[in-house]
């Protein structure tokens, strides 16, 4: 997965979504409590992503956020559950 995160401790963090966000490369303990969403949920190929973006020091992550299903192996699924189910159970 390509990312716009460029994590550096050489340059200021900085804002520029949906180009570019620059991040420390390490989190800090203002991480866990001023965490905000940045832009809306993005798709890349079977994964659903949004960034998340510290308030205070500007460090940056990706959340997954849910997994696309493969419609192949659901169909797959499926087809099993449906043959299981559709079995006579024998009577005694």
């Amino acid at each position: 997965m390509s990312s716009i995160v460029k994590y550096t401790d050489r340059a200021p963090a900085e804002n520029l979504y949906p180009r570019r966000i620059v991040s420390p490369r390490k989190s800090r303990p203002c991480c866990f409590s001023d965490m905000e969403l940045v832009g809306e949920p993005h798709s890349e190929g079977r994964w659903v992503f949004q960034y998340r973006r510290c308030r205070r020091c500007g460090f940056t992550v990706r959340v997954i956020l849910r997994q696309i299903p493969d419609d192949a192996l659901m169909a797959e699924v499926r087809r099993e559950f449906t043959a299981l189910f559709m079995r006579k159970v024998p009577e005694y």
